[in-house]
């Protein structure tokens, strides 16, 4: 199932690439983890991606059942089998039902016992279908469109729980656009050959290999699949841009319920809120009301049939990869060869142990920090983050094109914001969460609804600052501009098969200091970011004359990644990953200033032939160690705010003064750019 959570854009994530290192730390071998990875034959001013990680992805093609491999990857693995070890020994257990030894270890059985799994094909989920089967009108309709977003599904439209973005002491129910099985609108629309070679298998493979396993026979599943296509594809017609979603003002439009029923006569929106389990709510906030609109002509036009067929494509496409191998191989197919490039699934045990991350992530984080994240490692980057602070609040109090009034808002913005490192100080109840061994389809949909119920059980209530939206075992961070905080989790940090005592500052400072704290606490000042106040609110805290000298700065950063063409005739979308980019340059800045203050930085001594600051550089790219294929490449450009690893190095070093003194950058290098265009936000 969908499990329900908050989207990104909202939360600010860092989302560092799931792209690592060439071998193992020994005790007995001298390994250095930065320049192991260095190609020799390739020029650092040329491109220093390429130099610093090029050894390594000469050496490490990339597994089948992948479509990138790097860093984010061997972390995983490492995280893992740790988890995996938790997992068996939970299910040999005799643990007291409810415990979270008992959901741990009854979770992994199901998913592991495929044996059971394919006996029960699609017979979890058979009533399900005979229900959507059974619809006889439009208010049957509304009615199943209601229950499954109640069991984590966004049929038609997206909706969620979150902070009201203008008052941030306030929890607000949002409707956004959604509803579509392609990845973006655009894979709707898109005319180059590689998207619509994409299309054509998803509406005529597809769709209508998935009808006839949900047993619709041949005839059926054409039809199915023709009209499922259709009404998506008036969705996508109607949905904004990836770029258009990142203004925060043009996607919060608060209404009454009653103009909401007016913007879609058809639906009575008390009546379905009430059977979605939503009670007491007198508004919502609408991210793109031209989208309703197209939700209420749909409604209209579109037969009950296609309506139907819509609904069970949605319901079981959310099943597909917890049911039988026909089922979940096709689901893959798609959705992991043709979109991504991977030639197969990952080992069963690594997609049960992802599943269950997505139900119950918390059980888990519980038994792992206590075994495996020590008081030490988190005071660690407890005094990294606070180093990064001071760091930033230097680089405001001498910025020359902010006035002293925004300055004195800046700062009382950072000195606010704040910091969550490692993992929560109060865990989530689960105790309402109930797994068992009968079916791995079931355990999934319960998780859903749990997930649900805790979210919109949220409205009303006074708003939890305390709360985490990652687990602490996660690669990854984020920065919620609504809490004026930063997220990060113990996972985060790991280099795989090194011990964090070992790791230089320079390395670390690069690793962890730029590439995530920094980056995190820069999208506190983003293009997002920058719109919310200290408490976290949206609200105009800048000068007019600040705000334009910003933007203007923002539009260098922008033009300088429209210009990077990555695969085809594909470039990057500068308008969409500016805030990333913003984030990756501050991180980097920060993480500098900060390191030359440290020992290591003023004692100069070199490290296997390498100098401090070059370590730092390299500890940077070493966060973004990877490759990907094609296929993943050309999905991201079009999904994701986020540039490619190759860029998120490249674009923000081609920026920094220090970065070409460390390696020799000199004027004719590709890597070079004049003073002018050098982009210079903070």
């Amino acid at each position: 199932m969908n499990l329900y959570r908050i989207p990104t854009n909202l939360i600010l994530a860092g989302c560092l690439s799931a792209i690592a290192l060439s071998c193992k730390h020994s005790n007995d071998l001298k390994v250095d983890l930065v320049k192991t990875n260095i190609d020799t034959t390739i020029n650092p001013g040329k491109d220093f991606f390429l130099y610093a990680n090029g050894n390594w992805i000469k050496n490490n093609p990339i597994p089948a059942a992948y479509s990138r491999w790097g860093i984010g990857n061997l972390v995983n693995d490492e995280i893992y089998e740790k988890l995996k070890k938790i997992n068996e020994d939970a299910a040999k257990e005799k643990a007291a039902v409810n415990s979270n030894s008992q959901k741990i270890g009854d979770f992994w059985t199901a998913g592991m016992d495929t044996v059971a799994i394919e006996k029960q094909g699609i017979t979890p989920i058979k009533a399900d279908l005979n229900r959507i089967n059974a619809i006889s009108d439009i208010k049957g309709i509304l009615n199943e469109i209601a229950y499954q977003h109640t069991i984590g599904n966004s049929p038609l439209f997206s909706m969620y729980v979150y902070q009201d973005m203008k008052n941030s002491e306030e929890m607000a129910l949002y409707l956004n656009q959604g509803g579509i099985g392609l990845p973006d609108r655009d894979y709707y629309f898109n005319t180059d050959s590689r998207t619509k070679a994409i299309r054509d298998d998803y509406k005529g493979q597809h769709l209508i290999k998935m009808f006839k396993l949900s047993d619709l026979d041949e005839t059926n599943s054409k039809s199915a699949a023709e009209g499922t296509y259709k009404l998506e594809e008036n969705l996508a017609k109607a949905s904004r841009k990836l770029e258009a979603l990142r203004d925060p003002y043009a996607n919060y439009n608060k209404m009454s319920v009653v103009d909401l029923n007016k913007l879609t006569p058809s639906i009575n929106w008390i009546d379905l809120f009430s059977k979605m389990k939503i009670k007491k709510v007198d508004s919502v906030i609408v991210g793109q009301p031209e989208f309703f609109k197209q939700v209420e002509q749909s409604l209209k036009t579109a037969s009950l049939n296609d309506w139907k067929n819509y609904l069970r494509w949605n319901y079981f496409s959310s099943c597909a990869s917890y049911l039988n191998k026909a089922i979940d191989n096709e689901n893959f197919r798609f959705y992991g060869t043709v979109l991504t490039g991977k030639k197969e699934q990952r080992p069963r045990w690594k997609r049960v142990l992802t599943s269950e991350e997505s139900v119950m992530g918390e059980v888990l984080g519980q038994l792992y920090v206590k075994e495996f994240y020590s008081p030490k490692t988190k005071k660690r980057y407890e005094n990294l983050v606070e180093a990064i602070r001071d760091a930033y609040k230097e680089r405001i109090k001498k910025l020359d094109w902010m006035s002293e009034n925004t300055k004195k808002k800046a700062l009382e913005k950072l000195a606010t914001m704040t910091k969550k490192v490692g993992y929560p100080d109060k865990w989530k109840d689960f105790s309402a969460l109930k797994i068992d061994r009968s079916s791995y389809v079931e355990n999934m949909k319960r998780g859903a609804a749990f997930w649900y119920d805790y979210n919109i059980n949220k409205l009303g209530k006074p708003v939890d600052r305390t709360e985490w939206e990652m687990t602490p075992q996660t690669y990854n961070a984020y920065y919620n501009p609504s809490n004026n905080e930063i997220v990060l989790p113990a996972g985060i940090f790991l280099i795989p098969g090194w011990n964090d005592e070992d790791i230089d500052d320079a390395v670390v400072y690069g690793y962890a200091a730029a590439s995530t704290i920094g980056h995190e606490i820069t999208h506190g000042f983003d293009d997002q970011g920058s719109q919310f106040d200290a408490k976290g609110n949206l609200k105009k805290w800048w000068t007019p004359e600040d705000e334009t000298k910003f933007k203007g700065r923002c539009k260098m950063i922008i033009k300088q990644f429209n210009e990077y063409k990555v695969l085809d005739s594909m470039h990057v979308n500068g308008d969409a990953t500016q805030g990333e980019n913003i984030a990756d340059l501050g991180g980097i800045l920060l993480g500098w200033d900060a390191f030359v203050k440290t020992e290591q930085y003023k004692k100069g001594e070199k490290i296997n032939g390498l100098t401090p600051a070059q370590r730092y550089f390299l500890g940077y790219a070493l966060g973004w160690l990877g490759h990907q294929r094609d296929e993943n490449l050309a999905n991201q450009i079009m999904t994701d705010v986020h540039s490619p690893a190759n860029l998120r190095v490249n674009g923000p070093f081609a920026n920094i003064p220090a970065f070409y003194e460390a390696f020799g950058i000199k004027q004719g290098d590709p890597m070079w750019r004049p003073d002018s265009l050098r982009v210079k936000i903070w």
